[in-house]
C-alpha cells in the first residue's frame, strides 16, 4: 500500500528538480546501511528503494510545480517504519529547499 506524501515548495520547477535530486543523493550518502538506491525515469519522476531489517521498501518521487510528492510501498508489518522514513526524507528535502532559497544551488 502506498500513501502519497506532499512536501510543499515555492520554488521554480527546475530548482525544485535540483532540490529533489540533491536531497535523495544526500539521503543515500547518510544512510548507506539501508542500501538506498534509485533511478530518475525522466526530469520529474524517480524510483527509489532501500532496505529495512527484513524488507525492501520501494517508492516513487515526483516533482510537481508546488510540491515534491513521495510514495512508499511499505508492507503492513513495517507501516510504523514508513512514518520514520517519510520524516527523514522530508527533513532532507526541507533542508535543500532552504539551501536553494539562500542561493546554494545557483
Amino acid at each position: 500500500m502506498a500513501d502519497k506524501h506532499r512536501i510543499l515548495h515555492d520554488l521554480d520547477h527546475d530548482l525544485a528538480r535540483r532540490v529533489a535530486r540533491r536531497a535523495l543523493e544526500t539521503y543515500r550518502d547518510q544512510f548507506p546501511e539501508l542500501k538506498p538506491g534509485g533511478e530518475w525515469l525522466d526530469a520529474d519522476r524517480a524510483r527509489l528503494w532501500f532496505t529495512a531489517p527484513g524488507a525492501k521498501i520501494e517508492g516513487r518521487v515526483r516533482v510537481l510545480a508546488d510540491a515534491i510528492e513521495l510514495e512508499l510501498d511499505v508492507p503492513f508489518l513495517f507501516r510504523p517504519f514508513r512514518k520514520q522514513a517519510v520524516k527523514v526524507i522530508e527533513s532532507e528535502v526541507q533542508e535543500w529547499i532552504s539551501r536553494a532559497k539562500s542561493g546554494e544551488l545557483g
